[in-house]
């Protein structure tokens, strides 16, 4: 997989040196043509998919690991932490998924030379997700006008930037090309090792631009009940979609030096990881439902507190095994718990002088002014391990351990249920919402290796269904973890999960949107501000203007969603 898209890289840039250099002697308007450089006019499709499925998949989970896990709420950092933490978002750039784009619109026009419908639907797909993804995250963007830029366009040097509308209208109408093209479609030509998805089953890429076609049916739903219902409702009746564990759309990490779990590239340095830690958010809702996914994702803290009041001073400045006290101090103890993973390590400490979070698994709560020393961490600093609180569990630190459990999930049959769970709650033909409910949480409990407690998860009062929206919602936010994007969407769109921020967060709500990156400021400035026109202030726009975390575009003006 990876030497082919290597392979293709490096003739493109064969091709860009060629084309760049002209021989060196007295014939300066010949060009000095690289034999061996691949015409993008000619280059077979195969060369293109890997790099194309690949990016789009790391760059929506390191999302979900990163600023969307923030923001939802699954995760803090306690070292380098503002843009997780804090929603110090200014200047996004939107450079990487723009450079998909560019990859897929050759794809395209290959397709469509070739008249080859499968690689037409794919890339239809493709473009279809990313560009979800960038009005999601930003709002307005270039769209009818992105990808024409060459050297004889140049009215397209500067593309204006089409409402959140046209670009939801048009990912919608794109997906419903893909389908339609999917029906037919032959994976004759198709070398199935370069599908990193579906390993070329039309079946599957059908299935997969259904599924994301219900995710955005349910995104304009506010604005386009009529539209979303009739689409959502069809679609159901097909049953061509994501309907269970082994049909979601994934890219799998093989363990390979360059192709392993986002968190794991950064084990290679300890200190990164440990800035991982849990969001007492999330931990609150796990342990409060005794989800079993809990111990999945997160690991117990190294050294718990005890109480005891018979304590004469605040909290004891040394660590205990098995109760009994070590030799040795907090401050130099990480190495030596380290070493000793299985040991009972306890610190008293007594709570008439002081308060501690004394849980099997604690949390760090959202956007904290240090983080870092939270719940009495005794060696702050950032990067640093703090015994006093859960961090990511083994699992995404240590290669061979996971099975098959990490992989980036673009969307899941979970997913898919928790839609229909919310299509059927608001009165549309797509069965019961009760069911579907139930099959959401046993779907990821299934992706989670927990499938063997369903029955007696589901059968607790907290999670017994209560036809509410707000419970669908609370339970499709748990199975979006590692995938917090689509929380993030789903929590502007219906203000569930009820989240609250922490004292660093420069406003007392959660962030909406990514600010415009500086590329667009100093290159396309007339189509910018033209943008910005179109964004609403809120009370929380703060200094920024309307280019702030907590403006609201299209789809959330004249709502009182999230707030």
């Amino acid at each position: 997989m990876k030497y082919i898209a290597k392979l293709y890289k490096g003739f493109v840039m064969a091709l860009v040196c060629c084309l760049g250099f002209t021989a060196c002697d007295d014939k300066l308007d010949e060009m000095n043509v690289n034999p061996y450089g691949i015409d993008p006019a000619e280059v077979n499709p195969n060369l293109l998919m890997p790099s194309i499925l690949a990016s789009a998949a790391q760059s929506y989970a390191s999302l979900g690991v990163n600023d969307m896990a923030g923001a939802m709420q699954h995760t803090q950092k306690n070292g380098w932490y503002d843009e997780h933490n804090n929603y110090s978002w200014e200047g996004k750039s939107w450079t990487g998924w723009y450079n998909i784009l560019r990859d897929n619109n050759l794809l395209y026009e290959r397709a469509v030379e070739l008249d080859n419908a499968f690689f037409q639907g794919v890339s239809l797909t493709m473009k279809s997700f990313v560009f979800g993804n960038i009005t999601d995250l930003w709002g307005d963007a270039p769209y009818t006008d992105a990808l024409q830029g060459n050297l004889s366009a140049t009215e397209y040097q500067f593309p204006k930037f089409d409402s959140q509308e046209v670009i939801y209208d048009g990912v919608i109408a794109d997906l419903q090309a893909a389908v339609t093209l999917f029906n037919t479609a032959s994976n004759e030509s198709v070398v199935a090792a370069n599908d990193l998805y579906f390993g070329g089953n039309a079946m599957s890429w059908k299935r997969f631009a259904n599924s994301l076609l219900l995710r955005y049916y349910m995104r304009i739903s506010e604005k386009k009940p009529d539209v979303a219902k009739a689409g959502i409702e069809g679609i159901y009746a097909s049953g061509e979609y994501i309907q269970n564990v082994n049909q979601d759309a994934v890219l799998d990490y093989t363990g390979g030096a360059s192709d392993i779990w986002i968190t794991r590239h950064i084990a290679l340095n300890p200190d990164d990881f440990q800035r991982y830690q849990a969001c007492q958010t999330f931990i609150d809702q796990l342990m409060g439902t005794n989800d079993p996914r809990l111990s999945v994702w997160f690991a117990p803290v190294r050294v718990k507190w005890e109480a005891d009041e018979s304590l004469e001073v605040a909290a004891e400045d040394f660590i205990r095994n098995d109760g009994e006290p070590l030799g040795v101090i907090t401050y130099p103890f990480d190495d030596f718990v380290n070493d000793y993973p299985n040991e009972d390590f306890t610190r008293r400490y007594n709570p008439t002088m002081v308060s501690y979070n004394d849980a099997e698994y604690v949390g760090l709560p959202p956007s904290l002014m240090v983080p870092e020393s939270y719940n009495g961490n005794p060696s702050p600093g950032q990067g640093t391990q703090n015994q006093h609180v859960s961090q990511l569990a083994d699992i995404y630190q240590s290669a061979g351990s996971a099975g098959d459990i990490l992989k980036a999930r673009l969307i899941s049959s979970a997913e898919v249920s928790f839609i229909f769970a919310e299509a059927a709650w608001k009165g549309w033909n797509v069965g019961a919402a009760e069911d579907h409910y139930y099959a959401g949480i046993e779907k990821s409990l299934t992706t989670w290796e927990k499938a063997g407690d369903f029955e007696a998860f589901v059968a607790q009062e907290e999670i017994v269904f209560d036809n509410t929206l707000e419970q669908i919602m609370e339970q499709k936010w748990v199975a979006s973890w590692t995938a917090a994007t689509e929380a993030f969407a789903d929590y502007r769109r219906t203000g569930y999960p009820m989240l609250v921020t922490g004292p660093q967060s420069p406003q007392p709500k959660v962030a909406l949107r990514f600010q415009y990156g500086d590329d667009e400021y100093n290159n396309n400035g007339e189509s910018i501000n033209a943008a910005l026109e179109r964004l609403e202030l809120t009370d929380y726009s703060g200094s920024f203007g309307k280019d702030s975390q907590w403006s609201k575009s299209w789809l959330y003006q004249g709502t009182n969603s999230p707030w």
